[in-house]
């Protein structure tokens, strides 16, 4: 593999997840020589005595942009993995001057204005509203089965099903708030998750070709980061540099 020149990769999880779901990958990269963030947003992980009712999609894009801010990093490349798409997209549009490219990995996609509920069919949104308030009376969304990520090795099961947690409710119901044209000018890649396929990403992929942005595949499930960490620290790394 080509030397690539040393980048500092900031990585974004999804929904249910925590910055410790790239502790495969962020070794890998370390060891060629990048430096590597793993954010976990509020509520989450190791976050997740934060979680409350208030914790909106703007909190969200707030931990990314403060880590930005505050620990004075510029020409990053900013992976967002499956709901940190949006993360980033707020992102970029409030502190694009920091970032020299955004990765989306099998991430979703939102204009101004959406909610990540607002991209599902009726049902679907209608159904998981119903899940947060009868499971927690509003605050989160319950935990998926790790399944549906297409993991089923037991090692990486377990690994999993002892970190997920809760997500906040209101991340899905407040809208993300643009004042420029999704990415804000930044070169941008997306990287669809193909074997098997993550229904809820189809709509983004679908996006992500309609505005023309190069598209790439990693031939396994949705938990790209757990199930085929080698191939993932590849791609990145070479979309990144």
């Amino acid at each position: 593999m080509a030397q690539v020149a040393p980048r500092h990769f900031v990585l974004i999880h999804g929904i249910w997840h925590g910055g410790w779901c790239w502790d495969r990958v962020a070794p890998i990269l370390r060891e060629r020589g990048h430096a590597v963030t793993a954010l976990t947003q509020t509520g989450l992980g190791e976050r997740s005595h934060l979680l409350s009712t208030e914790i909106t999609v703007d909190t969200f894009v707030a931990d990314l942009v403060n880590t930005l801010v505050w620990r004075d990093l510029h020409d990053v490349v900013v992976v967002g993995h499956s709901f940190g798409g949006i993360t980033v997209t707020g992102a970029a549009d409030a502190v694009p001057e920091r970032i020299a490219k955004l990765i989306y990995l099998d991430a979703a996609i939102v204009e101004d204005s959406e909610t990540w509920f607002g991209l599902l069919p009726e049902d679907i949104a209608a159904d998981r509203l119903r899940q947060g308030e009868e499971s927690s009376g509003g605050l989160s969304l319950p935990v998926a089965p790790v399944e549906s990520f297409g993991v089923t090795a037991p090692d990486d099961k377990a690994f999993l099903e002892g970190c997920l947690m809760p997500h906040p409710l209101g991340t899905f119901t407040t809208p993300v708030k643009l004042n420029n044209p999704v990415g804000n000018g930044l070169p941008v890649a997306y990287i669809a998750c193909t074997a098997p396929p993550y229904p809820p990403a189809k709509g983004a992929h679908e996006r992500a070709r309609a505005k023309g942005w190069p598209m790439h595949e990693l031939a396994t499930g949705h938990d790209a980061m757990v199930l085929a960490p080698q191939d993932t620290a590849n791609l990145i790394e070479r979309l990144g540099g």
